[in-house]
């Protein structure tokens, strides 16, 4: 089961600003690091993850930087997140921890995991 664009895209922002948060990184490395750690469950579009870069860059949360690869000569566009990334990521996970206590309270678990159909 894949986990729904609509559910999760809230939160694009907080995975990307998380794989930042110790180096700089590039697009497509971003989006393959997402799928890993989500075991394939979440793949973000590419649409998606260029929206969330500039979007984030506007509200000063990353700053993009052109590098040169070694191996191919090609120039390739870095993200690095910044300290009102830092901040805003930590928001968003306060956020995501009171989100999280909310939802619960409407999840049926155990045997009543469907409820009595």
């Amino acid at each position: 089961m894949a986990i729904s664009s609509d559910v999760i895209r809230g939160y694009n922002d907080t995975m990307i600003l998380y794989l930042l948060w110790e180096k700089p990184s590039y697009g497509y490395e971003i989006s393959k690091q997402i799928k890993t750690l989500s075991n394939e469950k979440y793949v973000i579009k590419e649409t998606t993850l260029y929206s969330a870069f500039t979007r984030m860059e506007k509200n000063g949360y990353i700053e993009s930087f052109s590098e040169q690869n070694t191996d191919t000569g090609k120039r390739r566009t870095y993200y690095r997140i910044t300290d009102a990334g830092r901040q805003y990521y930590r928001e968003k996970c306060d956020e995501w921890i009171l989100t999280q206590e909310v939802v619960e309270k409407f999840i049926l678990k155990g045997d009543n995991h469907y409820g009595n159909d």
